[in-house]
């Protein structure tokens, strides 16, 4: 039971006093109940006839957070899951702040369950304890007395639905620590069979994304980009363009970033743009190409890092290696990528009533574009409301330091009378060619073994484009000038390495950079697993048993990492593959997940590699939703895998080259043959799923072309570099 993402209708039912029991924050930050929206923010609201809704901080974007955090209410408050729904929060950073971003209200990192798995829990239990009370006192019995299953309450000889009490619950304090109910109380959280709430809405297609907005007297707003990084509009001549039907207008936007179009629907939008003529100041654009770029962060390996990362001694780490009676050495490189989620990005901007301005948006991080649009406007906070509505996909493309796109729709607004609402579009060929990206990355990585095959020295140089320095998150990120987002996985991996040094240099940005799902870790992961893969090799040991032995065990994150490592070898057969078959393996560990995964292949490099199967171990914590994990650990493996095996985003004087999926081709549901999941029981804390399946998965699929062919990929993508897939 998915409930429409309206904000205002919500906030309008749960205004109606003694129509409802919420559960939230009040503002001096205690957990509270009340009938009236307007005396806290809730997490949960309970209608007058019982209906149950999760007020849900973290949006919906396919990764399953909607239903997580419902399936927490529901355990706490003893539900079945169809008789709970979901809605999502208001912008309100001081109420649905994410712990882990400081002040800000966002969902990303994969943080969404570990940042609310005890605060939906509480306000759960919370109401459960509100409800019980309220019929204890109705019946004139004891709360103990009494329990609240599938959304009845009985006890006593008496039996009533929930419903029957959210008035006179509405009217009690709420308990500053609730009952958390015992894990062997369990009957939702860990539940194999409990399943996506939203999946009917979008079978069906009466989800609404973003995308699929109408309002009446909406105008499309379409926005004509330079190809290079930096140029700027001048002037235009829209002559052709006022001869497609349905076009209105044409303006340049501030600063010159671009020249904004309306017309009255998409298509009129598309080719009123595309017939725009535009005049622009290329004096400060970007104008290297991709040999350029690479050329440049190969010239930056080769020097001293600029950043001692994990503060050893580099002059003993390479006199150790040196030393060495076995030297493997490995330089890789990672193209720039985007993310190209299924939904193109959009938003549509109106004024209210009251002289405000709402922004309808799959919008992941609230706290941004509040804050620019209260600045553009020129309005107070509270005058600035957010619908956050369903998107499809982002993989980090929605969360923008910038707040990009919803920017650009606020000035598109500003721009008018204000009359009418408008809606910003951009295309799948906008955000290919003129987005954001994974920075592009290189690696040179030296180890030395000893005669026994142990690690004495390893050392690492990394070279790339920093997402966070210049960002409102550099303060955070960046420590002695290192972006942890660019070393992330390599100079704080689980590994025992002896002697290992780590250093860091920062390369010009050829492009806006932004985080890419799973971050820093989908290429420091590749390099980190490969050269594990390729010392094994050279020490003439067994790649699983190599892992193993630095990871004794001496940490937690060993003893988990090293768990993982050994069900997925378990599960996958390791080394009792068929003729004709090789395999790979890698584990890392990244959003405090553990992932192991192998990857089983036919055929050979030269031939044609087929992928047969995807074997995959992961150590999440508490499994709050198995079903959204092993959902969430295929489509992370596809997304690693789909581009290292054909994607990259290449520049010609500055120009991106691609345009769309034609040339950069997502993963087709034939490239991988079968993915098999295992679920590691664990009562840690629970951590993030979203991405920790993408980092592991491209170095498993490199180890095992290696062991089919012997041919070490260092250079992504795959195809362009020796593999061919059959």
């Amino acid at each position: 039971m998915t409930h429409a993402t309206t904000r205002r209708g919500f906030l309008k039912a749960a205004g109606a006093t003694g129509a409802a029991l919420l559960i939230g924050i009040r503002p001096d930050g205690a957990l509270a109940a009340a009938a009236d929206a307007t005396q806290l923010n809730p997490f949960v609201h309970i209608g007058a006839d019982g209906t149950v809704t999760a007020i849900v901080k973290h949006f919906e974007m396919g990764q399953g957070t909607a239903t997580g955090l419902s399936t927490l209410i529901a355990e706490e408050i003893g539900l079945r899951m169809d008789q709970i729904g979901f809605d999502f929060a208001p912008s309100d950073a001081q109420v649905y702040k994410n712990f882990l971003f400081g002040s800000f209200q966002g969902t990303g990192g994969s943080t969404a369950m570990a940042n609310s798995f005890l605060q939906y829990r509480q306000a759960g239990a919370a109401a459960r304890e509100l409800i019980l009370t309220a019929a204890a006192q109705e019946w004139g019995v004891a709360p103990a007395d009494l329990s609240l299953e599938e959304g009845m309450v009985r006890g006593a000889g008496n039996a009533a639905p929930l419903g029957d009490f959210v008035a006179a619950a509405a009217t009690l304090e709420a308990p500053a620590e609730p009952r958390l109910k015992d894990p062997s109380e369990f009957r939702l959280i860990g539940n194999p069979e409990v399943r996506r709430l939203d999946s009917k809405a979008k079978g069906d297609g009466s989800a609404l994304f973003a995308m699929d907005l109408h309002l009446p007297g909406q105008m499309i707003a379409m926005i004509a980009r330079p190809e290079q990084r930096g140029a700027r509009a001048t002037a235009y001549d829209d002559s052709a363009a006022r001869e497609v039907k349905g076009y209105i207008s044409a303006a340049v936007l501030p600063e010159g970033a671009g020249v904004v179009v309306y017309a009255e629907n998409t298509w009129a939008a598309m080719q009123a743009r595309d017939a725009l003529e535009v005049t622009w100041d290329r004096s400060a654009a970007e104008t290297r190409s991709s040999d350029q770029i690479e050329a440049e962060i190969m010239a930056a390996l080769d020097a001293e890092p600029a950043y001692n990362v994990n503060g050893t001694d580099a002059a003993a780490t390479r006199a150790a290696i040196d030393a060495a009676p076995v030297v493997v050495e490995e330089t890789f490189f990672f193209p720039l990528l985007a993310h190209a989620p299924m939904e193109p990005l959009n938003c549509t901007i109106e004024a209210t009533a009251d002289g405000g301005i709402l922004l309808h948006d799959g919008c992941q991080f609230p706290t941004g574009p509040h804050m620019a649009l209260a600045q553009i406007f020129e309005l107070p906070m509270e005058k600035i409301k957010i619908n956050t509505m369903l998107a499809g996909g982002s993989f980090g493309r929605r969360a923008t330091p910038t707040a990009d796109y919803q920017v650009e729709a606020a000035l598109a607004f500003v721009m008018t009378d204000r009359s009418r609402p408008v809606k910003l579009v951009w295309s799948r060929e906008d955000d290919i060619r003129s987005g954001y990206y994974r920075p592009a990355f290189g690696h040179r990585v030296r180890v030395g073994l000893s005669a026994g095959g142990d690690i004495t020295g390893w050392e690492h140089r990394i070279a790339g484009q920093s997402i966070m320095k210049g960002t409102a998150f550099e303060q955070i990120v960046v420590q002695n000038g290192v972006d942890h987002s660019s070393v992330e996985g390599a100079a704080d991996t689980p590994y025992s390495i002896p002697g290992a040094h780590f250093g860091l240099t920062d390369t010009e940005k050829a492009t806006s950079t932004l985080w890419w799902r799973a971050v820093g870790h989908t290429h420091t992961a590749y390099a980190m697993e490969v050269m594990m893969d390729m010392a094994a090799k050279a020490a003439g040991q067994d790649p699983v048993a190599f892992r193993l032995k630095h990871l004794p065990g001496d940490t937690p994150d060993q003893a988990r990492m090293a768990g993982v490592l050994t069900l997925a070898a378990e599960k996958a057969g390791w080394g009792q593959t068929p003729e004709g078959r090789s395999q790979g393996i890698a584990v890392h560990k990244s959003f405090g997940t553990f992932v192991a995964e192998v990857a089983e292949i036919s055929g050979d490099p030269e031939n044609g590699v087929r992928i047969e199967k995807m074997t995959c171990a992961v150590d999440c914590g508490i499994a709050v939703n198995p079903d959204v994990i092993r959902a969430q650990m295929e489509g992370a493996i596809g997304y690693g895998i789909g581009h290292v095996m054909r994607d990259r985003i290449t520049l010609t004087d500055g120009a991106v080259d691609q345009y769309n999926f034609p040339d950069y081709e997502p993963l087709r549901i034939g490239d991988i043959a079968a993915i098999e999941t295992h679920i590691v029981v664990s009562d840690q804390p629970p951590t993030g799923v979203g991405e920790p399946g993408t980092p592991p998965a491209a170095p498993a699929l490199a180890n095992a072309i290696a062991a089919a062919g012997d041919l070490r990929i260092s250079r992504l993508p795959m195809n362009e570099n020796g593999v061919s897939f059959a």
